[in-house]
């Protein structure tokens, strides 16, 4: 009886230090599946960063290229027209000499006409160019941003390409510390599992025992509570208490069986015989 009670306690000694290891197993594997989770959740957000990122270089490289295209049609006709004003320069210079050496009025009309001409091409080319160069500032300070926007997106696709693969190596890296912990709490699971059976079956062999020590307590009880029935008749035997001082009478007899004691002063009287023996004598006298 002893020894299953301390064995019950034992168990439940036992199971109670299993469940609380297999709490603290549940806890790591929660902290443990939220660190996944987060870690998942983080790694997604970089691909997802990353494709969102690669997406605007695409865009700003096409811009780069478009305005990079723009930029060397405007060169080219700035060159152009560079170059033309020098043609018309010359053609300046020429029609100066014909208009000084022109023999008629004519021809020197003529020669002032195309030297007007020429002058005026060239103002007109000069502004086109000043016009082309504003224009070719512009456009080199925009690829210059565009080169310094591309150039940060793709350090930080690099940042984070670097850092997607350490997010990666520790998403792996707590995936296994997950299983590990996943194969340790089922085996803490079972361990409680068979401390909790061995415990009811211990249970139950215990509560068996009292049940049987109990009832085979309770037929001797039954018997008393019907032999203290009596104990109702003792209320209504108090009557012969009455009958105990009439039976006092008897100590009425002891006192006349104190009778023997005259028997014995009776008794007395053979010495009175030894008295009445003592006649022989007087018949000596005779």
């Amino acid at each position: 009886m002893e020894s299953l009670e301390k064995t019950v306690i034992q168990l439940r000694q036992k199971k109670k230090e299993a469940t609380k290891l297999k709490q603290n197993v549940e806890n790591q594997l929660r902290q443990l599946q939220s660190a996944e989770k987060r870690s998942s959740t983080g790694l997604h957000a970089i691909n997802k960063k990353i494709e969102s990122e690669k997406d605007n270089v695409s865009g700003i490289s096409d811009i780069l290229t478009r305005k990079n295209a723009q930029l060397e049609s405007i060169q080219r006709l700035i060159a152009v027209a560079e170059e033309r004003i020098s043609s018309e320069k010359e053609l300046v210079e020429q029609t100066e000499q014909e208009i000084e050496f022109a023999e008629t009025p004519e021809e020197k009309q003529n020669a002032e006409a195309r030297f007007r001409s020429s002058s005026n091409h060239i103002q007109e080319l000069i502004s086109e160019i000043k016009s082309r160069q504003k224009t070719l500032k512009k456009i080199i300070d925009e690829v210059s941003k565009f080169d310094g926007i591309e150039s940060k997106i793709t350090t930080q696709i690099k940042k984070q390409t670097k850092s997607k693969s350490s997010l990666r190596n520790t998403l792996s890296a707590s995936h296994q510390t997950t299983m590990k912990v996943i194969k340790e709490l089922d085996r803490r699971t079972k361990a409680e599992e068979s401390i909790a059976k061995t415990l009811d079956k211990a249970s139950s062999k215990l509560k068996e025992y009292l049940a049987k020590k109990t009832a085979s307590k309770r037929k001797p009880t039954k018997k008393t509570a019907s032999k203290r029935k009596p104990t109702k008749k003792t209320a209504s035997k108090r009557k012969p208490t009455k009958k105990t001082a009439s039976k006092r009478k008897p100590t009425k007899k002891t006192a006349s069986k104190r009778k023997p004691t005259k028997k014995t002063a009776s008794k007395r009287k053979p010495t009175k015989k030894t008295a009445s023996k003592r006649k022989p004598t007087k018949k000596t006298r005779r």
